[in-house]
């Protein structure tokens, strides 16, 4: 179900996601066009600046000397200006559009030697037309850098932006003229080629004007169309009618502060117009990126929803099926960990003419589809397969548990049998060789007799009581279970601390560790002895039986330590060569002692046994002074 919704999910999702990528498109582009407008009003100030100090500076270098107070407050408010469109370009490069930050910076690069050439026109040594051409080159590196990084989306916005720079454009052919024909005025005459580049200034001025009347809406063309309504602005065409009469190089009678204060006034209002258009276009950017967020919001809101949707269909699709499943997991967790378990318990503890049960109690599981009906139909078959095959492992498990105490138990009868008989004869005997083979004889008895014990172990039955009265020593159990392996010559009984232990316990004690000390003369040279240990450690005692064999790996020694402890599963699933370990596991479990296989440093494995204290005699105040 997950996947047949899923499908038309993903689709509508892909449909809401192409809605979500256009409309963070439309927001950031109107958040880089505000940013750039904003850098661009900034450069337009600095431009402005520059557009000053360069008609000052030509009126200068031209004789007006009344220009050079002027002239200095003129450079300090440029500086200024440079200064904020710096700090601006810093703060807001990472939102502008496209290389549009790195072509600003770029446009700047001509004012490097704005400090050289000021420094030549206060030195006298600048010429008028060079240093003319430096600051033009300067504003018109400033202002092609506005068209660069252009905002797309919105066409209103980029028609607003392009407008922007036309008047820019335009504004600076005023500003150009102002400042050429200051110094012409100034000189009272045209120099060689100057009319020239009055007329294509004027020409660039009419161009770009008209491109702006293109992309300018009615408001904007109102606002320029008073711009050059003022009375100044009349003035202006006047003086540049005079010029035109001077393009024969013949004296011109004008004002040049009256030219230039007129002219400023003219440059000034251009400029307010260039902010009115910047306003408009920012007022724009800000309605498109309102716009585009609440757009935004409402595609991300219709994902969540369908979502939404589609996660509580396949949810209410998901449960209407996974309700019967989960009752028949349920049922089949019920059979697998209490049913079958009971069951073969029950089997196990039962009297074997005890008819077994077969037929397992039927679970409700609720009424659905057919296909879920079959498939209880299926499981309860199962189970009933299941269950009558745990009754029959039960039943051999427990027939084989009880061949073996039976077997064992005939064994023992007979050995005990026939270790009475051997005993008999060896009172009896008088030759030594005779005898010496009558005591081999008891030697192999004695160690069936412990086979047969092992039996009973396995079986998990009591074997036989073979209890002494009192206490015991640790030498004495230690002497009997090497009495009960086959190479008892090479046991080394080298240190044992003197103690004493439980008469109740002898027989078992004395079983495990010959289990251990036949296991350690299997697997250990023939020629090397196997040690045995002794001591008291606080209350318990310990006991080590040390060989000098191949080892074990550590993932080996981890599976023998596992079944000493009691926890190596099943005495049917074992190999039989690991018998000896459940032996040891099940003795020492009975005893309540720890039976830990380590590796014995060089080469080999000590097995470590430490008895509890309920089975170890405490030494009494008289004995521990007289050892001491």
């Amino acid at each position: 179900m997950a996947i047949v919704l899923a499908v038309p999910t993903c689709l509508l999702l892909a449909l809401t996601g192409l809605g979500v990528a256009d409309r963070a498109h439309d927001w950031s582009a109107a958040r880089a066009t505000e940013s750039q407008v904003g850098i661009l009003l900034q450069e337009q100030d600095l431009v402005r600046e520059l557009q000053r100090e360069r008609g000052l500076t030509n009126g200068l270098l031209s004789g007006a000397e009344q220009y050079r107070d002027d002239v200095r407050g003129q450079r300090a408010r440029t500086d200024t200006a440079r200064t904020s469109l710096r700090a601006a370009l810093s703060k807001e490069s990472g939102d502008l559009p496209g290389g549009a930050a790195a072509a600003l910076r770029q446009a700047q690069l001509p004012l490097v030697d704005l400090i050289a050439t000021r420094t030549a026109v206060d030195a006298g040594r600048a010429d008028r037309t060079a240093t003319l051409r430096f600051y033009t080159r300067a504003v018109t590196a400033l202002i092609d850098a506005e068209g660069a990084g252009a905002p797309d989306g919105d066409r209103r916005i980029a028609r607003g932006v392009q407008a922007l720079q036309a008047l820019a454009r335009a504004t600076e052919a005023v500003a150009l003229e102002r400042g050429s024909l200051n110094g012409v005025f100034a000189a009272q005459r045209f120099r060689s080629g100057e009319y020239l580049d009055f007329t294509d200034v004027r020409a660039t001025r009419v161009a770009a004007l008209g491109q702006f009347r293109q992309l300018a809406d009615s408001a904007e063309k109102s606002s320029l169309d008073q711009a050059f309504g003022t009375a100044a602005a009349r003035r202006v065409t006047g003086y540049e009618a005079k010029a035109e009469a001077g393009a024969d190089g013949s004296s011109l009678h004008v004002d040049a502060t009256r030219w230039w204060a007129d002219m400023t006034t003219l440059v000034d209002a251009l400029h307010g117009v260039q902010k009115q258009v910047g306003d408009d276009v920012r007022a724009r950017a800000d309605q498109v990126g309102g716009a585009a967020t609440r757009e935004l919001v409402g595609f991300l809101a219709l994902g969540g929803l369908i979502l939404a949707v589609a996660s509580a269909l396949a949810l209410f699709s998901a449960r209407s099926i996974t309700r019967p499943l989960g009752a028949l997991a349920d049922e089949a967790d019920a059979v697998a960990g209490t049913r079958l378990p009971d069951v073969v318990k029950y089997i196990q503890g039962a009297d074997p003419d005890t008819p077994l049960p077969t037929e397992p109690e039927a679970a409700e599981v609720p009424a659905t589809a057919r296909e879920i009906t079959r498939l209880v139909a299926a499981l309860r078959n199962v189970e009933r397969t299941a269950v009558g095959l745990a009754a029959e492992q039960a039943v051999l498990r427990r027939n084989s548990t009880e061949s073996l105490a039976s077997l064992g138990r005939r064994n023992q009868a007979l050995l005990s049998r026939q270790l009475g008989l051997i005993t008999t004869l060896e009172s009896q005997e008088l030759d030594p060789n005779a005898l010496a083979e009558l005591f081999e004889l008891d030697h192999l008895a004695t160690r069936m007799r412990r086979n047969a014990e092992s039996l009973l172990v396995l079986a998990g039955e009591e074997p036989p009581a073979r209890r002494w009265p009192g206490t015991v020593t640790v030498t004495e159990v230690v002497q009997s279970a090497v009495s009960e392996v086959e190479q008892y010559q090479r046991v080394a009984v080298t240190d044992i601390e003197p103690c004493r232990v439980r008469g109740h316990c002898v027989a078992e004690l004395s079983h495990l560790l010959a289990e251990l000390v036949e296991n350690a003369l299997m697997f250990s040279p023939p020629q090397q002895p196997v040690a045995v240990y002794g001591w008291r450690d606080g209350g318990e005692y310990c006991l080590a039986v040390v060989d000098r064999g191949i080892g074990m790996t550590a993932q080996r020694m981890a599976q023998a330590n596992a079944l000493l402890s009691g926890q190596g599963g099943s005495l049917l699933a074992a190999p039989t060569r690991f018998l000896g370990h459940h032996v040891v596991g099940a003795l020492a479990t009975r005893l309540g002692a720890h039976v830990e296989l380590r590796a014995t440093e060089g080469s080999g494995v000590t097995a470590y046994v430490a008895l509890p204290t309920r089975l170890v005699q405490q030494p009494d105040a008289s004995t521990t002074a007289a050892a001491t």
